[in-house]
């Protein structure tokens, strides 16, 4: 991702919704912020780099003495929002770099893929937040339980397990591709992310990829 993108906003990179046969349609903010919050929030807890954490992808950018100190000094205006971006799309490719290795890659829903429409949605409602010129703890009030409210809370696995396990539990099971979960996608764009969330534990060394499969 380059220094403009992370200025002016990255499209999301999905497939159509309609492809996949997930209902696409517009959805209430407050929808399109928890959705953003647990890209985020996960974004962060998968990082690797000098201050690991889970060590899913192996960056370094919500971090005071790597990716912020950078930003800081390049993006001065938005840079608390820039570090978050870089985040999430390095575990949106993870994400996408999984799900390429499917038989079939479109009928598969993730936290970091929800379709294209709603992949949408979820970006315009990121650099609307950018634009506010709020701090992202204050615009996505959700970030602070497990990162701190000025980005720097210490890693403690415990903590993001918690969180994790805070949503209900869901049924799923081990396939080639990940993590997969039983039953339909649900409609409510609250529920699908709630889901993926906990479909996260148990936590281990690789990102589990959750995911829905969409029935043909």
């Amino acid at each position: 991702m380059s220094l403009l993108e992370l200025d002016n906003g990255a499209a999301a990179g999905s497939l159509d919704a309609e492809a996949s046969g997930v209902r696409s349609a517009p959805f209430a903010t407050s929808d399109l912020d928890l959705a953003l919050t647990a890209q985020i929030v996960v974004a962060w807890a998968g990082e690797g780099g000098e201050e690991p954490r889970l060590g899913w992808w192996q960056t370094d950018l919500v971090s005071e003495y790597g990716g912020e100190d950078l930003l800081k000094r390049l993006l001065p205006r938005t840079w608390p929002w820039a570090v978050l971006q870089a985040v999430r799309e390095a575990a949106r490719r993870k994400d996408e770099e999984l799900r390429s290795k499917a038989s079939d890659p479109d009928q598969l829903v993730t936290l970091y893929r929800f379709g294209f429409e709603l992949d949408e949605q979820i970006e315009e409602r990121l650099q609307f937040h950018k634009r506010s010129g709020l701090p992202p703890v204050e615009a996505l009030p959700g970030l602070a339980e497990v990162l701190g409210s000025t980005l720097h809370q210490s890693w403690d696995k415990a903590q993001f397990q918690g969180w994790v396990e805070s949503h209900d539990p869901v049924q799923s099971e081990a396939v080639p591709t990940g993590r997969q979960l039983k039953g339909a996608v649900p409609a409510g764009l609250d529920r699908r992310v709630a889901q993926l969330v906990a479909a996260l534990a148990p936590l281990g060394d690789s990102y589990p990829l959750p995911h829905f499969r969409v029935k043909s």
